[in-house]
């Protein structure tokens, strides 16, 4: 009893520092940059003080890019920590079930205007397609390793055939945007893209959190789960199409952004734990800041 309570106190402390360091890290965001401004200056911005040009600077240039520098990088570690409880497998990540590849497939496909709202709408939609499409190939009831080897299917064909558009591509300008928006970046975001981008993640974040409980059961095993009354084939089913939700909305605005998802879990386990439900929390936290360090 002891033990859980240290545990419980420890994972606790880890959560609050970790939330100061992203109010941290989102302030320096907010103040680093080509006009360099002070914390007190980015405040008095944030609250309407200060001169126009200094409101201007942090309310419309540098606020949007930071709300989603912390949405998509705690979607991001959220997405890996529940895919890594899901299957059991460390080296689980969002990419796995080819949400991210088949989500930068359908923004290229409306990237003929990259400013479009084809863009995001595009992404999304395929990231879903990606889904069912892996529930079509695998089956509702498939073990895991046929949705391993689905997923990776589906991620080698988008991945084919975003190079193929880009090859098709008349205009080479718009070959070109598309190599740099497949790069992965929060530049010149504004709050169209976090409007268009925050339903789809809050949602996403939404549906897996809602199964941590379930998560934990299945960790003891899929026998075990099945006994405590988780329904293993409906888990997988919610879980793959939070992640396409959350992932798919990431995409659309940003472009492909790898490896958050993956290490950000393994950076909480030693703090936290090895408890899939208790991860979650930390491990989104932990992928904000990541991200946001890293921009």
């Amino acid at each position: 009893m002891v033990t859980a309570d240290v545990a419980a106190g420890r994972r606790t402390s880890v959560i609050v520092a970790l939330v100061l360091l992203v109010a941290l890290l989102t302030l320096a965001s907010l103040a680093v940059g080509p006009v360099r401004l002070s914390p007190l200056a980015v405040v008095d911005a944030l609250f309407g003080g200060g001169d126009e040009v200094q409101r201007v600077i942090v309310q419309e240039i540098r606020l949007p890019r930071a709300i989603l520098g912390v949405a998509i990088g705690a979607i991001l570690g959220l997405s890996g920590a529940a895919l890594q409880g899901l299957l059991r497998n460390p080296l689980a990540s969002p990419s796995l079930f080819g949400a991210p590849q088949s989500a930068a497939f359908g923004a290229v496909l409306g990237l003929a205007d990259v400013r479009s709202y084809a863009l995001p709408v595009a992404a999304i939609v395929m990231a879903f397609l990606s889904v069912f499409m892996l529930l079509s190939v695998a089956g509702r009831n498939a073990g895991l390793l046929i949705l391993i080897l689905a997923g990776l299917a589906i991620s080698s064909l988008a991945g084919a055939a975003t190079a193929l558009a880009m090859n098709l591509s008349s205009n080479p300008f718009v070959a070109l945007e598309i190599a740099f928006w497949l790069l992965g970046s929060l530049a010149d975001r504004n709050f169209r893209h976090v409007i268009l981008a925050m339903p789809f993640i809050l949602a996403g974040a939404a549906i897996l959190f809602s199964q941590r409980s379930a998560l934990r059961a299945l960790s003891l095993g899929e026998e075990t789960a099945q006994s405590l009354g988780v329904n293993v084939g409906v888990l997988r089913l919610v879980v793959i199409v939070g992640v396409a939700l959350g992932v798919g909305g990431a995409v659309a605005v940003t472009g492909t952004i790898g490896f958050i998802g993956l290490i950000a879990p393994h950076l909480m386990r030693p703090l936290v734990g090895y408890d899939p439900g208790r991860l979650l929390l930390p491990s989104a936290l932990s992928g904000a800041a990541l991200l946001l360090a890293a921009d």
